[in-house]
């Protein structure tokens, strides 16, 4: 919660909590506030045990940090059923990145020639050859 403060913000928030309250009434303010936090965790706590009881066995592991968005795609990432992790130790992105550059400037590598392919994927563009006399087909009914 409180991860990104620093020890001179930390600093100024007591300095200023002092001035605020005075040194006679801080104690008295910051066991107010503690009680405060503890109920509210307690009131939090019986709410998810609450919410267990109600879903019922079927929902027996579940954990409410992972409706947190990122935290379940990381556990359905990391999940061995779906083998994610082969495919993504499988892949190389320089090596992917330098034979897409070096198709695009026309030179081979020694990647791509090794790929699993085999061949080489020529990128440039050629004009096509049309002859001049072809006409397009021609619909009578669509015009």
């Amino acid at each position: 919660m409180f991860n990104d403060i620093g020890p001179l913000e930390l600093v100024t928030i007591i300095a200023l909590a002092v001035l605020v309250f005075g040194p006679d009434k801080l104690p008295k303010v910051i066991q107010d506030v503690m009680r405060t936090v503890r109920k509210i965790r307690e009131f939090s706590e019986s709410a998810k045990q609450d919410i267990r009881e109600e879903l019922g066995p079927e929902f027996k592991d579940f954990e409410f940090e992972d409706l947190n968005p990122k935290t379940f795609i990381r556990k359905q990432l990391d999940n061995d059923d779906l083998g994610l992790k082969e495919i993504r130790n499988g892949f190389d992105l320089k090596r992917e990145m330098a034979e897409v550059t070096d198709a695009v400037h026309s030179r081979e590598s020694d990647a791509s020639s090794s790929s699993a392919s085999g061949g080489r994927i020529d990128m440039t563009k050629k004009p096509e050859d049309t002859d001049k006399d072809d006409r397009p087909p021609f619909d009578a009914d669509a015009t």
